[in-house]
């Protein structure tokens, strides 16, 4: 699923304009990196958790020459699903389709 189909399937659901849509999706996306920015953790019940990690300084190689280069330390971001969204996942019967107004 692309942003775009994420944007049309909350229009679809909701009943909002796509424009509508598309502010609600962008506001979420920048309210979780604005939170991984500042270092927060941002938890979303029954979905899974983000924060960022720190990933120590190390020396790789670059593939095509060889050359050692000096990869510096930085922070990721992670996600780690929730016990709930791991078990939808992994369920054998399909999910009930959203109710429709």
């Amino acid at each position: 699923m692309t942003k775009a189909d994420l944007i049309e399937e909350i229009s679809r659901v909701c009943e909002f304009t796509r424009k509508d849509s598309e502010v609600i999706v962008e506001a979420i996306f920048d309210s979780v990196v604005r939170a991984l920015r500042e270092g927060d953790k941002i938890e979303i019940r029954g979905f899974g958790s983000f924060r960022t990690r720190q990933r120590k300084a190390r020396i790789g190689r670059n593939p095509k020459t060889g050359a050692r280069v000096d990869v510096p330390a930085k922070r990721i971001p992670y996600f780690k699903p929730s016990k709930e969204l791991k078990d939808l996942v992994n369920q054998e019967q399909p999910l009930p389709a959203p109710p429709s107004e």
